[in-house]
């Protein structure tokens, strides 16, 4: 059986800063429907239905394995996608039922217009050396392979916590230009916070990798299940080990400005069947 499905696309929701670790634990506003809030664009998150079963379908993307979660008498696919996809783009997903039948689903990606830094910085700032770019192709070569990370068992919640106290910018997907030289875009949520706050797991999961890297500094990764990750970046301590159980609430970390950044704060990432999206869609609004 071969059947086409289209999605249409859907704004994501704003979202507000939230003032204090110990405040937003304790405070948290319930979602009215399970995160992620659909987002069917560039950086955003499909959410798919696919119906009832006493176990769940396999789904893919381009070979990828796609994050399947039940909700309520139903199974739904959580679909990353790519900044880099084109608006008016059609992504197809296989769907493997347990009773052995095959159906394609149809993403039509929407439009959605990022912000865009031009900046005027000193070439020796901007063009790395060849020991910088060495170290770096090999950082690329292995956070590749981690990012890569496809665990069996599902998330027990795909809801989130902000990871520490401070104002949330808007600069997920934004492109910034170095003296007129694109660069690729902003992957994260940048939270402005001080040296030393405590970063937390923003959900339940078991600590991927930990190191200190060219660009993003001293970064923790947790791998939530089913290909759903999340990244820590820039910290000035990490207080985790690889292969720890954390909970979300738990401190891995604390704030810092390591790697290549111009002040301390946290990036924070969240990754999808290998892609980076919205950390925003996982969060309260």
């Amino acid at each position: 059986m071969n059947r086409r499905r289209m999605l249409v696309a859907l704004a994501p929701a704003a979202f507000g800063p939230l003032w204090s670790v110990r405040a937003f634990a304790e405070s948290l506003p319930r979602p009215l429907a399970s995160p992620p809030r659909a987002a069917t664009v560039p950086g955003g998150v499909a959410r798919v239905r696919l119906g009832r079963s006493e176990q769940p379908p396999q789904v893919r993307l381009g070979g990828e394995r796609i994050l399947v979660v039940r909700e309520g008498a139903e199974w739904v696919a959580l679909v990353g996608l790519a900044l880099g996809t084109k608006p008016g783009t059609k992504l197809m997903i296989d769907v493997q039922h347990v009773d052995g039948g095959v159906e394609q689903m149809e993403i039509v990606i929407g439009r959605k217009q990022y912000a865009a830094q031009h900046l005027k910085v000193p070439p020796g700032q901007v063009e790395l050396s060849p020991v910088d770019m060495a170290r770096y192709d090999h950082e690329r070569i292995h956070l590749g392979e981690v990012l890569r990370t496809f665990s069996v068992e599902p998330p027990l919640s795909t809801a989130m916590i902000q990871p520490t106290p401070g104002a949330r910018s808007s600069s997920f997907g934004m492109r910034r230009f170095f003296n007129g030289l694109s660069r690729n875009p902003h992957t994260g949520m940048d939270i402005a916070a001080p040296v030393g706050a405590p970063v937390v797991a923003a959900a339940i999961g078991k600590v991927l990798d930990t190191g200190d890297y060219f660009f993003s500094g001293n970064q923790v990764i947790i791998d939530h299940g089913q290909g759903l990750l999340t990244l820590y970046a820039h910290l000035s301590a990490i207080d985790a080990d690889v292969d720890d159980v954390v909970k979300p609430g738990m401190q891995i970390g604390k704030v810092g400005a390591t790697g290549r950044v111009t002040g301390p704060h946290l990036h924070f990432s969240v990754y999808l069947n290998t892609v980076a999206v919205d950390p925003a869609l996982f969060l309260p609004a």
